[in-house]
């Protein structure tokens, strides 16, 4: 048999895997609803930084909205290309660092982006939606990898590329990408942030 025979041609690790499919299965059970229970699902699932405005105590929906929201999309192009970076990045962060340290890292770079965004604009009342903040920090940790994870030298190979990273999201920002619509780019940034500065928890300890 010759090698590679019998392989999948797609061969993500598990959790990236999952975390995929649980996307794909949330936007596809989403799709066969009616518009008013889409519109009770942004309204409450979706990050909104306005609602942190509202006096305490926080209700169920602004506990569980930072991370909700990340496995909510606002449609199928949007998650396919949310797909392909994560499968991309994720593949590579969790091949170093294992399953549960990969999930958590997605997790907590999304909270990151959101934290960022509520930072910048408070008062904001737009839902935000997606999985691009937890998916910024694994391109960041994933650069971090690349670049051999080390000090000075390494920190020199990455800023050509997050330049690059980082224009691309303001532009498409603030002049709303090719469809026009509203993207939290300042939320791209916190988790891209997040993964650059929290690359050595994903590094297991050595047996």
């Amino acid at each position: 048999m010759p090698p590679g025979a019998g392989q999948p041609a797609i061969n993500l690790p598990p959790a990236t895997a999952w975390l995929i499919g649980i996307m794909v299965a949330i936007h596809g059970l989403r799709s066969l609803l009616p518009p008013e229970a889409n519109a009770w699902i942004l309204a409450n699932l979706a990050f909104v930084p306005g609602y942190y405005l509202l006096p305490p105590p926080l209700s169920w929906q602004e506990i569980i909205a930072p991370l909700s929201h990340q496995f909510l999309h606002g449609g199928w192009g949007h998650l396919a290309v949310n797909g392909l970076a994560l499968a991309a990045f994720g593949s590579g962060v969790e091949r170093l660092a294992g399953a549960r340290r990969t999930v958590l890292f997605f997790l907590a770079s999304g909270l990151a982006g959101a934290l960022a965004q509520w930072a910048a604009d408070p008062a904001a009342l737009i839902p935000m939606v997606g999985a691009s903040g937890g998916i910024s920090g694994l391109f960041g940790a994933a650069l971090r990898l690349l670049s051999g994870g080390g000090p000075a030298p390494g920190r020199v190979r990455i800023l050509p590329v997050a330049a690059i990273w980082i224009v691309i999201n303001v532009v498409f920002g603030l002049t709303g990408g090719v469809e026009g619509e509203s993207i939290a780019w300042i939320a791209h940034l916190g988790g891209f942030a997040f993964g650059l500065a929290a690359f050595p928890l994903l590094r297991r300890r050595a047996p």
